[in-house]
């Protein structure tokens, strides 16, 4: 992903705080990896919070250890890998591949291409895939031909959205590659590609969109947005 336009819409503070205690789910701190990938301003934010965190944890009056806590410690490093580490958030990284639209951190979750992505289509030329992420958040990646319109709607949740190829438009601003849209309950929204280039975006969300058509209503349960 090089040659870039500056990424002018960035993911607030407040989430960035989340991601670096962990508390997002996958889906949304997937999407802040693959911002931060992209990202010198975030990724300073993020490193600044970790800082501050590390450094009160050294201020902070250390607890006694419960009786048997050693003895159960090192019977789980005995025991092996930690089951529940497949549950941590994705890592942000600073290492982008060249040749494809989709930043480092997307690798465990999709194809590395969208030539080589298996895409679903979900009607009007625009298709999907659903990516595998544990908690309540779903995340997918969007393939939104030049020129297309999504359906007109509004959130019952949070919605983040980043721009991995092409632009588009709606009624807040112009969005492009690395920028995030953050959606919510006060967002109505007609997401316009633009022209030149198809646009794909990686989006999670944590409820389903509220549609004004009564089309995508219908359409609704089967394609899980």
């Amino acid at each position: 992903m090089t040659d870039l336009p500056p990424i002018r819409h960035h993911i607030p503070d407040s989430v960035l705080a989340a991601y670096a205690a962990g508390s997002l789910d996958e889906a949304f701190a997937l999407v802040v990896a693959c911002h931060l990938s992209l990202c010198d301003t975030c990724r300073a934010t993020v490193a600044a919070v970790e800082a501050t965190g590390g450094a009160l944890l050294e201020e902070t009056e250390p607890a006694p250890l419960p009786p048997g806590a050693l003895d159960a410690m090192l019977a789980r490093l005995r025991a092996g890998p930690d089951d529940t580490a497949d549950d941590q958030p994705p890592a942000a990284s600073t290492a982008a591949p060249s040749d494809t639209a989709f930043p480092a951190p997307l690798g465990d979750y999709a194809a590395a291409s969208a030539e080589t992505v298996r895409w679903r289509s979900v009607g009007g030329g625009v298709r999907q895939v659903v990516l595998p992420c544990a908690g309540r958040a779903k995340a997918r990646l969007l393939y939104i031909p030049a020129g297309a319109e999504m359906p007109d709607h509004s959130h019952r949740g949070m919605e983040m959205t980043m721009v991995l190829q092409g632009a588009f438009s709606d009624e807040v601003d112009r969005f492009t590659p690395g920028d995030v849209e953050m959606g919510d309950e006060d967002l109505h929204h007609t997401p316009v590609a633009e022209t030149g280039r198809d646009c794909i975006c990686l989006a999670a969300t944590d409820a389903p969109l509220r549609f004004r058509g009564w089309l995508p209503r219908l359409a609704q349960p089967f394609i899980g947005i």
